[in-house]
């Protein structure tokens, strides 16, 4: 497929966090400006290792959330050191002020973009996304009325109308059945349609389905003798062939990728 990998957008650069023990170790990864001709979609990479690895720690370190022991995480074009509130975070609890409604929760979220809107234009955006999203019909509840998969995508636009262009996705796909972890990735590829700049990283341990919807992959894994985790490999799935296709879960190379790397986290 023709594409080019441009300038750096996320850098990582030499991450470890130590409490008792090492859990980080040396964590370094970039992410790229990822573009090809024709085709207005932003960059989509997991970060994917087994439970107990170290991926929450990883999570809130690029968020800006946790400062590390070492290392640093640089975003935007001047690769500025990252400051909590800059990443859109979805965690697993799907955050929802739970009294106030979904149209409410989703104003709150536009009040914090740098664009600048009207009432008027505000309700019409989201009306506009919810739309999208599937949401049209449930604006007018409370988080307690809706379905988890309904509270998801509620938190994910929430992240789409604050503007944010990099958002973090904690294990999106735990605790769904098969229909569902089919609609998520369809719904997070619409999010990647939506601005050629945006870039999602998923944080999960289901490598399966986190490959399915990405250019790149990044694995976070023990070595043998030395203490913390640290990437191991990074996977460009686009370079083989196996990136951009809805069907990819059916494609024999892909699978056996996909065996491949349960053995190494």
């Amino acid at each position: 497929m023709t594409h080019t990998r441009n300038e750096i957008i996320l850098s990582v650069e030499g991450v470890g966090i130590t409490y008792d023990r090492p859990i980080l170790r040396d964590v370094s990864f970039q992410i790229n400006n990822l573009s090809r001709p024709g085709v207005h979609q932003g960059q989509v990479v997991s970060l994917i290792g087994r439970s107990g690895i170290g991926k929450t720690q990883l999570f809130k370190i690029i968020a800006g959330m946790l400062k590390p022991t070492t290392g640093t995480v640089r975003i935007g074009v001047d690769l500025h050191p990252v400051h909590a509130g800059e990443v859109g975070i979805v965690p697993q609890n799907y955050l929802l002020f739970r009294h106030r409604t979904v149209m409410q929760n989703l104003t709150i979220a536009m009040e914090r973009s740098d664009a600048k809107h009207t009432e008027a234009q505000q309700k019409d955006i989201i009306k506009q996304h919810a739309e999208q999203f599937q949401l049209s019909e449930h604006l007018a509840k409370y988080p307690a009325q809706l379905s988890g998969g309904q509270r998801q995508r509620v938190s994910i636009l929430q992240q789409v109308l604050t503007g944010t262009k990099t958002i973090l996705f904690d294990e999106p796909f735990s605790g769904l059945d098969v229909l569902m972890i089919d609609k998520v990735i369809d719904l997070l590829v619409k999010v990647s349609l939506l601005d050629e700049h945006n870039t999602l990283i998923i944080v999960s341990h289901d490598v399966e389905n986190a490959m399915a919807i990405s250019d790149t992959v990044f694995i976070l894994a023990a070595q043998e003798g030395k203490p913390g985790a640290t990437m191991t490999e990074t996977i460009d799935l686009v370079g083989m062939g196996l990136a951009w296709d809805k069907d990819i879960k059916q494609n024999a190379r892909f699978r056996e990728l996909t065996e491949q790397i349960k053995h190494k986290i």
